[in-house]
């Protein structure tokens, strides 16, 4: 039997009920204190982070792999439709509230069960491997989904560099936050910082990306600049933003909307048609900006020749 179609689904549906109550429109922005100039040039280098690190600055890159021929959704729709919680629940929030978000300098501190733990610079980010744009499928556990061009290099690249013990069987990920730069995440209705795990082998696979811009350029502020990860084969919560800590560990690490309601949001969330979330069928998608879900979702997100042997033996339902 065909399944019905569901709804057309309003926030109220798809947010955490939590999230609305007592919920105050507009706060007070906080200014940001500039970085002063530097005498010299050479100090100035060394203490500021290149342009090259600034959202919106150009980037060269190359042809990555495991690219969609699918059409790419408008600059326009995706920094203007976006889940970033610590600058507000709603939708077109992010774009507006991010704006003066400081993201230079900026360092991702790599530690845990590994040989050499590190600090990274963006600067160092940026040259660990030639920058690759790949076209990927994006869906999120709200039923719309994008297809962007992001630009960065298989995570692996940096973990193999911090060399992981053989007792790393996990990555947990830790976003930056401020509060009084995301004034809205007091209100946010989850936990903050923002945390995420995946399983090591889930990690070092090659279509895990570490990205640094989208569509020729460093990220927007409220698409997670100025680094985050896209898992293309997960709905899009797990592709965490913002970047500054990243902890090779032994056991399952805690993630933020596991947290919130295990029952809703699993720790492994593969995209799953057969998989409905209790509030919602997860069975077809709407791809921005159209209104209507018309298009079938596919289960891993139609990446299960790359991914599916990861979970080989699975109970893809009871590990949801």
């Amino acid at each position: 039997m065909a399944p019905q179609e569901p709804k057309v689904l309003t926030y109220a549906d798809v947010t955490p009920n939590s999230v609305y109550v007592d919920r105050r429109k507009f706060l007070r922005g906080v200014g940001i204190t500039a970085i002063a100039a530097f005498a010299s040039k050479r100090l100035y280098d060394l203490a500021v982070p290149s342009r090259s690190a600034q959202a919106g600055t150009k980037l060269t890159t190359i042809k990555g792999p495991f690219s969609t021929d699918e059409k790419i959704n408008s600059f326009d729709v995706v920094t203007h439709y976006n889940n970033f919680y610590e600058f507000g629940v709603d939708k077109e929030q992010p774009a507006k509230n991010a704006q003066k978000f400081v993201t230079s300098p900026w360092t991702v501190s790599v530690g845990g069960e590994v040989a050499k733990p590190r600090k990274f610079s963006m600067e160092e980010i940026l040259k660990l491997a030639p920058l690759e744009e790949r076209i990927y499928r994006h869906r999120c556990v709200e039923g719309w989904s994008i297809v962007v061009p992001w630009i960065g290099f298989s995570f692996s690249t940096l973990a193999k560099l911090v060399e992981p013990t053989p007792k790393a069987r996990f990555v947990a990920f830790e976003s930056y936050y401020d509060p009084s730069q995301m004034p809205l995440g007091r209100e946010a209705g989850i936990a903050l910082p923002y945390v995420e795990g995946l399983r090591l082998d889930e990690a070092m696979h090659p279509l895990a990306l570490l990205c640094v811009g989208m569509y020729g350029e460093t990220l927007p502020n409220q698409d997670g600049a100025p680094v985050r990860m896209i898992l293309p084969w997960k709905y899009g919560f797990k592709s965490i933003k913002s970047l500054v800590k990243i902890r090779f560990v032994k056991d399952q690490p805690p993630t933020t909307w596991n947290l919130y309601s295990s029952q809703e949001y699993g720790f492994y969330s593969n995209v799953n048609p057969e998989v409905d979330h209790p509030r919602w069928s997860q069975a077809r998608e709407r791809r921005l900006p159209e209104f209507f879900k018309s298009h079938k979702t596919l289960l891993f997100n139609g990446y299960g020749d790359q991914v599916a042997s990861l979970y080989t033996g699975m109970d893809l339902r009871k590990n949801y």
